[in-house]
């Protein structure tokens, strides 16, 4: 499985695995349906919103490796 990077757009690990989506909420990011997650990347969704982008990226990446 690929590992998520922060310059990966939404949609695209969102397409990667649907099961990404309730980590993404849990985080802060709760529009994944909206125009700006099919084409912004995760650091820039992070800075938005103000959350820990390696945080995110870790846990995707966490979520992605045990499931």
């Amino acid at each position: 499985m690929a590992k998520v990077t922060s310059d990966m757009i939404i949609a695209d690990v969102l397409n990667m695995d649907k099961g990404t989506a309730p980590i993404f909420i849990n985080n802060g990011m709760h529009c994944l349906g909206c125009p700006s997650a099919s084409g912004e990347s995760i650091e820039d969704a992070c800075g938005i919103h103000g959350i820990d982008v390696d945080k995110l990226v870790k846990e995707l990446n966490d979520y992605l490796e045990n499931k």
